[in-house]
């Protein structure tokens, strides 16, 4: 999917984890507007990083319904930590929790 063609509602559909999507909104409602555009672009490459990825898992939840198991020449490892530390940055925005537009 092209960047253009992103929206929150279809970032937040192709978000795997409610964590990532719990993530994806919490940054939408508290990033600045000046930062919105480079914060979505994080999580628009994420979320296309997970879609170019789908092929694969799906072949992968194929091969292991039908044998049981995962093929051992697939290595597993969540990457959830990855793919939200890649949307954008979290940590410098800890203090503005909690301060509203009042």
């Amino acid at each position: 999917m092209a960047k253009e063609d992103w929206t929150v509602d279809r970032l937040h559909v192709a978000l795997p984890h409610s964590a990532s999507r719990q993530q994806l909104l919490q940054d939408v409602n508290l990033t600045p507007i000046e930062d919105l555009t480079h914060v979505l672009d994080g999580w628009a490459a994420a979320a296309e990083e997970l879609e170019s990825a789908r092929p694969l898992i799906e072949e992968a939840r194929a091969r292991a319904a039908a044998r049981g198991a995962l093929p051992a020449e697939l290595e597993t490892r969540d990457v959830t930590a990855d793919v939200l530390r890649d949307a954008g940055p979290r940590q410098n925005r800890q203090g503005d929790r909690g301060r509203g537009a009042a």
